[in-house]
């Protein structure tokens, strides 16, 4: 039996609109340094707490998603990404940039937390998940090769991001209004798989810190130690981008066959490599090799980490949490890397950061090997019995110890074996089955040699709220002391 799937474009719109903010975020902080009196320093700070605002929103609200509802609760959020962002991309002033990007981060954290716990009640999550990279990488390529074209100004990325959350908007109509009543009843359990959500949980947030930790000075190494021009080095990115999307798209067409271990074990080894190669470039060829390879390679593993957190808990708990430890990752990772970088240079920077992802991933990679035990629940439609509609008709006669209940009125129906046609139409289906028996030998008297056998039974006395109304009257008639009955 196979069930039609469709596809949840609600979710992807979510997903892609919580974590644009994440994607643009070196070309946020460049903008921000630039066209605003803030240091470098200052800019990624504002960057971190735009990140960091949005994890603090998938803690909060990981475990009340069903109490608010998913469509209020995702109208909520990009509507205070929208706002948010939207005042931070129009105002020159420092301090408002600032609250905008805090406000506009929460808002994008609880776009991201609708649809992770979405996510994680799709009866496929890493189809899902591969969608909204697959949405999310698309739009914040285009958006590195349009942002340049339309001027310095430091609001461009954020009014990006904010024209975004508004386009997703419509879409939430199609949400539910309400958790499902199976979430509801479970809206007080306990997490399941604790040991092992926490543990992918904490790799989770150094995983995330190493990748954003070269991302934040891939720009630095390309200009300063591959001897690069800036048009050259965004050439690199956008094609990187590229790849990005061919990797999520080969990641959906691989889908679970080779299972969550192999890949997220795998993939994070390979990572390591590149990046120690990309923090190592002295010329093109390994800077873009190195760009390019870790931009395909990190959203194939990104899919399946994600995929395995929402398979750890239907109610899309973990996904959540694990969710908001990447963006807890994400904040950290270019102040990382600016000062591993300051103090010991780019290539010890990547042995560092590559030594650490190759610590980090042998318990992601044991935690997705763990059997998990799941229940999953399948509705089967049964087609209706057709029922005449006759009328209410008394069953028990006048003079019947029954007569006087209420339940002597009963809805009497046909039955469907009457009407040929109705049976025909019904039953088409089902197979008949002949089965021959042989014949009882005749007897003249059938109870001329039975003999009558006195068997003693003891009567059980009645229990009048076992009955309701119905029973008492026949079991007072009924009743008696022990004796013998004949048969």
């Amino acid at each position: 039996m196979s069930a039609r799937t469709t596809t949840p474009w609600p979710l992807v719109a979510l997903f892609t609109a919580g974590y644009l903010a994440a994607y643009l975020l070196p070309t946020t902080v460049g903008r921000l340094d630039a066209g605003l009196p803030l240091s470098a320093t200052q800019a990624g700070a504002v960057g971190s707490v735009l990140l960091l605002s949005s994890a603090s929103a998938g803690f909060l609200l990981a475990s009340r998603v069903d109490r608010f509802g998913p469509r209020r609760l995702a109208r909520t959020g990009l509507l205070l990404a929208a706002v948010g962002y939207g005042t931070a991309a129009l105002s020159p002033a420092v301090p408002l940039v600032v609250a905008g990007a805090i406000v506009g981060g929460f808002g994008s954290g609880t776009a991201t937390t609708v649809a992770a716990t979405g996510i994680a009640g799709r009866r496929d999550p890493h189809r899902v998940t591969t969608l909204g990279l697959l949405g999310v990488s698309a739009l914040a390529g285009a958006l590195y090769l349009t942002i340049p074209r339309l001027g310095p100004a430091h609001g461009v990325p954020l009014a990006a991001i904010a024209c975004a959350s508004l386009l997703s908007l419509p879409l939430t109509g199609r949400l539910p209004a309400h958790a499902p009543a199976a979430h509801t009843r479970r809206a007080a359990g306990p997490l399941p798989h604790r040991r092992s959500g926490l543990l992918l949980a904490a790799a989770m947030l150094f995983w995330s810190l190493a990748q954003n930790a070269l991302w934040g000075v891939s720009g630095r190494i390309g200009l300063t130690q591959a001897g690069l021009t800036e048009v050259t080095v965004g050439a690199v990115f956008a094609v990187a981008l590229g790849a990005g999307l061919l990797g999520v798209v080969g990641a959906g067409a691989l889908g679970p066959r080779l299972g969550t271990g192999l890949p997220i074990g795998l993939g994070t080894a390979l990572i390591a490599g590149c990046i120690a190669l990309s923090s190592a470039a002295t010329d093109l060829t390994s800077f873009a090799t190195g760009e390019i390879a870790w931009n395909t390679l990190y959203p194939v593993v990104l899919t399946y980490v994600i995929g395995l957190a929402a398979s750890m808990d239907p109610r899309g708990r973990w996904a959540v949490l694990v969710g908001s430890a990447s963006s807890l990752g994400t904040a950290c990772g270019p102040l990382t890397g600016s000062l591993l970088s300051a103090r010991a240079g780019y290539p010890a920077m990547g042995t560092v950061l590559a030594a650490g992802l190759l610590l980090v991933g042998v318990p992601m990679t044991l935690v997705a090997l763990r059997p998990r035990r799941g229940t999953q629940i399948v509705e089967i439609p049964v087609p209706e019995m057709p029922v005449a509609n006759d009328p209410v008709a008394p069953i028990p006669a006048a003079d019947s110890p029954f007569a006087d209940s209420p339940f002597t009125d009963i809805a009497v129906a046909d039955s469907p074996f009457t009407d040929i046609a109705v049976a025909d139409s019904a039953f088409a289906e089902v197979p008949v089955v002949e089965i021959s028996v042989a014949p009882a030998p005749a007897l003249d008297d059938p109870f001329a040699k039975v003999p009558v056998t006195g068997i003693g039974l003891e009567a059980v006395p009645a229990q009048r709220d076992a009955y309701a109304t119905a029973g008492p009257r026949l079991a007072a008639a009924t009743a008696s002391t022990p004796g013998t009955v004949s048969v």
